[in-house]
């Protein structure tokens, strides 16, 4: 097939969420498209379009993911819009997908993993280690809550979302002393002064595919499946194939604190998971290493034997 490129007549639409670090992401794909194949700006449009988890009235609210649905709040009415043909491809963090993509669309295109480590966040305190018996801290995600109130049983954790304007400005209110961010998030931004300590993955695990940016498709679309290939980066690829196994086959509903971290080093993979109690009051861990090319089938096993050595009674919450 000749592969026929985008042009400013015909440019190649790029969706995307209108978050400062959603364009930041949408805006490095396209600098990487026009650089692999030698294209101007003009030959790419960028598109933004507003999803439910966007709404700054239920942001101020600090109302849980969980609550209003989960990952799909990040992507479905850009998924729609790539299914009704009004961009071509779509730009998220892989760690705000749903696991299984609706029929048509593919997720098969990664680029360059950054930093995969939680920033701490705060006004007042260094680290984690810092803060006071009883300080309050704030978080959205259901995994580093269960993993602070498991590692950290005096502290206080409280519901807090929003983007790093939002969440410096709640710190400066005094609505928490510490929040947490994706250190990848404040590189790409240009914000890396915003943390003021990088957390090692031994206190706290990152979300699956955490620092990675994903690039989906429609699944006939061979054009944007070919042009997509010259930004594939195959290690953070061999990577993501074994944390999100591991994901799918533990509880892919976004309603479980889930954390896994797959690294790559002579030949050789190593997958750290772990799934806790929401409160914090139990965790479940395994590791394991793997041959490369066996990543995913190793994330599915861990995955079945961290289901089985938890039992049901370990997910009565959910009843």
């Amino acid at each position: 097939m000749t592969l026929t490129l985008p042009t400013p007549a015909s440019p190649l639409k790029i969706g995307t969420r209108g978050s400062p670090l959603a364009l930041a992401q949408a805006y490095e794909t396209r600098d990487r498209l026009m650089a692999a194949y030698d294209l101007p700006e003009a030959a790419f449009e960028v598109v933004v379009i507003k999803t439910t988890g966007d709404d700054m009235a239920l942001i101020k609210t600090d109302t849980p993911l969980k609550t209003l649905g989960g990952k799909g709040l990040f992507t479905k009415e850009i998924e729609q819009s790539m299914l009704d043909g009004g961009i071509d491809i779509a730009v998220h963090s892989t760690k705000d997908m749903p696991v299984e993509q609706p029929k048509g669309l593919v997720l098969d295109t990664f680029l360059p993993r950054e930093d995969v480590r939680d920033a701490f966040v705060s006004l007042k305190y260094e680290s984690l280690q810092d803060l006071p018996e009883g300080a309050v801290v704030g978080s959205s995600s259901l995994r580093r809550r269960a993993q602070l109130l498991n590692r950290f049983p005096h502290l206080k954790v409280v519901e807090f979302r929003g983007n790093v304007q939002t969440r410096l400005k709640k710190l400066e209110d005094g609505v928490a002393e510490a929040t947490f961010l994706a250190k990848a998030g404040l590189n790409r931004l240009g914000k890396a002064d915003v943390a003021r300590s990088a957390i090692d993955p031994e206190d706290m695990l990152p979300a699956i595919a955490q620092g990675t940016i994903g690039i989906e498709r429609r699944e006939n679309d061979d054009r944007a499946g070919e042009m997509l290939a010259a930004l594939h980066h195959a290690e953070t690829g061999q990577r993501l194939a074994a944390e999100r196994a591991f994901l799918a086959a533990l509880d892919g509903s976004c309603e479980t604190p889930i954390a896994g971290l797959a690294t790559l080093e002579g030949g050789q993979l190593r997958l750290r998971g772990e799934v806790l109690r929401p409160d914090g009051s139990e965790v479940i861990r395994d590791e394991r290493t793997c041959a490369i090319s066996d990543g995913e089938a190793l994330g599915k096993a861990m995955a079945k034997d961290m289901l089985a050595q938890a039992g049901p009674d370990f997910f009565s919450w959910r009843s």
